[in-house]
Order: C-alpha cells, then structure tokens, then sequence
C-alpha cells in the first residue's frame, strides 16, 4: 500500500556487492542513504548544539523514546508540539522504542508476555511499558521514524531463550501495528533471533510480512565478536525487502558501516562517535587515534587531513590535546564535532564510490580502517 509521506528511491546497485544508493523521502525531507544517524538520546547530541550538528551535515538524528518517556515526559513534549518542535529540529527524527535500554536493565525489569514492569535505575521508581504504551510514546513525540517495542536477547543466550525473545518480539510486533494510527509516522519492525542463523532467517521472513515503510536489524553489537556481528549482518540485510530502507540498529566505527554498506544497509546509529570524543579518541582515515598520547604534544597538524570539519579546519591536535589534558570541555566538543562529521563524510564518500561503480575499490582501500 502506497504511503503518501514515505518512499524509497533505489537509484543504484553495486555490481559486485549488495551496496546500495537511495533516497529516502520523508515529511521532514530527504535523506540520502547510506546514511549515518547522531543519536540525541535526551532529545540532544551530546556536546553538539544545533549549529554543530548542521555543521556536521547530519541529515537525520535519534532520540531516545524510553529515556523521554522518563524525563521530560512525552506528554510534555506533545504540548510543545512534539520532538521537531521540541529541539528546534527541521529535519528527520527517528527514535527508538525502549526496548533494548529496558532489556538491558534485565536485574531492574520483569518482562510478561503484555509488557515489562521495570525500574528506573536513578530513582527505583517504577514504571511499565508494553507494544501499545510505546507506540503512544512514540506518536505523542512525533519522529518521521518511530521503532516497533521488541526484546532483545543477550549474548551468549540459549537456543530455547533466543526463541522465546523472537517470538515474543513477533506477537509484540502485530500489537504495534495495531495500536500505530499516524500514517505520518513510518513504522519499522525488527529482526531479532539472536545469534542462530535459522532463527535470524525466520524472523526476517515474519517482519518481511508486513508492509511497512523500512525494516530494521536489532541485537547486534551487544558483546558479540566483530566476525559474528559481521556474519549476522550479511546473512539477514538481503532478506529484507530490497524496496524498502534497512536499517542496521546501534553500530557506529567505520569498519562497522564498511561492512554494512557492503552487505545491503542503507541506514546506521550509534553513540560511540560522541562517547569515545568524551573519552578522547577520534576517527581518522588510518584508523582511531588517541588524543592524550605523548606524539600530539607538538602536531600542528589537524585530527585528519582529510575532514572538513570545524574542530580540523580550526584547530591542531596539539591544541585539542592540551584543552583534553586541562579537562577543558571544549576538547570533547571538538571531538564529537570531527568524529561525527568523519563517519557522515566517510558513509557519505561511500554514496559516491557507489554512484562511480567504485564501491570495491573503496572497500579494499578501507577495511583496515
């Protein structure tokens, strides 16, 4: 069924891989895929203000609907208009159902077949969330994009514990699409089936099921090594509907979107790019860097040559070194603007190789990065 406020513009395919250029158009414009998503998970990047994040050319971001739902309330910020209102964002927003931040807190919560009692891990308040309850968070907040209520299953987990979560997560899945009534809101269900390829197979054929306007690929990077994480990923994104945007859910270092780009993921998010700048690390083209060692002390040289961002275009390594080293809060400012603007430059310059019928070219230049 065509979705007046949705579509995706497939406008080409690598010859020698299953990577991929679109467009994905929205209510809040277009997004060019493959495309990297900051994560505003309170409603804001940290250290990023808007005009940081207009500089880095982000053309979607994230908020976080389990951690809204907790504070400000998102009855609060309906009044305001909803999230695009809220944070003075034009652009597409997406936000994640809460699902995986309340399964990740498996000694605070008890999940029941309706939903999950849980608390909140600041205060010890309760609070109880189901398929219906995230939805309406979801619809009062107003993103472009908003996630089916799923549950992931941990690494390592059981056989008979990974279908039990997929299941569930199946059954949750029709009672979202049930209570889901905004025909502005794109809906994505999510694989899940842990880390068993007849479970991931089977799921992507349940989601697969329902017309929906992009689908997405959950319970990865959650502990699990790189090589399973990558096997995961090209076994389930050609299993999903090739019409439609895929969105590989919470990785974000550049091999990690090398790999996806390559097996068929038009869309991807992360916190790490702002997380590591916190903790001083930062992308470059040779790989990720430390911004305390000793051999910044005197490099007048920027993080990357290559970026184009503001703290690269303005500032040294050894500059950003000091700031790090005095606790200066301007030194993760910095890194979050480059780190950030390299992996949407980097996913970006991707688009491009696969426009160029270069994709593998690129792919053999970069997959030590």
């Amino acid at each position: 069924m065509a979705n007046k406020y949705f579509s995706f513009e497939l406008i080409k395919e690598d010859k020698k891989t299953h990577a991929r250029a679109g467009i994905f158009h929205t209510p809040h414009g277009d997004i060019e895929t493959p495309i990297f998503m900051p994560v505003g998970t309170n409603s804001a990047v940290k250290m990023l203000t808007k005009h940081h994040l207009e500089e880095t050319k982000a053309q979607i971001i994230l908020s976080n609907s389990y951690h809204l739902f907790l504070h400000p309330g998102n009855k609060l910020i309906k009044e305001f208009g909803g999230l695009h209102k809220w944070m003075n964002w034009d652009k597409p927003i997406l936000t994640d159902s809460g699902g995986f931040q309340v399964f990740s807190l498996a000694h605070l919560n008890n999940i029941k077949e309706d939903g999950v009692k849980f608390k909140e891990p600041k205060t010890g308040s309760e609070y109880y969330i189901n398929p219906e309850i995230s939805m309406e968070i979801q619809q009062d907040l107003g993103a472009d994009i908003i996630m089916a209520f799923d549950q992931c299953a941990p690494y390592p987990c059981s056989y008979d514990d990974a279908v039990a979560a997929m299941e569930r997560t199946h059954r949750w899945l029709e009672r979202c699409f049930k209570a889901h009534t905004k025909e502005n809101q794109a809906l994505f269900p999510i694989v899940q089936g842990a880390f068993y390829d007849d479970l991931r197979k089977e799921s992507a054929k349940v989601i697969s099921s329902y017309e929906a306007q992009g689908y997405a690929i959950g319970g990865v990077s959650v502990g699990e090594p790189a090589d399973l994480k990558n096997h995961l990923v090209e076994l389930t994104a050609p299993l999903l509907p090739e019409n439609k945007p895929r969105y590989l859910m919470g990785v974000g270092t550049p091999i990690d979107l090398l790999e996806g780009v390559k097996h068929g993921v038009d869309m991807f998010d992360c916190v790490l790019p702002t997380r590591n700048a916190r903790h001083g690390s930062f992308f470059t083209y040779q790989g990720k860097k430390i911004i305390k060692n000793k051999e910044f002390e005197t490099d007048s040289s920027p993080l990357d040559v290559n970026c184009d961002c503001y703290a690269c275009q303005n500032h040294s390594k050894a500059y950003i070194r000091h700031l790090y080293r005095m606790g200066e809060a301007n030194a993760a400012i910095l890194l979050s603007i480059h780190n950030i603007r390299f992996l949407i430059k980097f996913i970006h310059e991707m688009r491009n190789a696969i426009l160029q019928d270069s994709f593998e070219e690129f792919y053999n230049k970069y997959h030590n990065i």
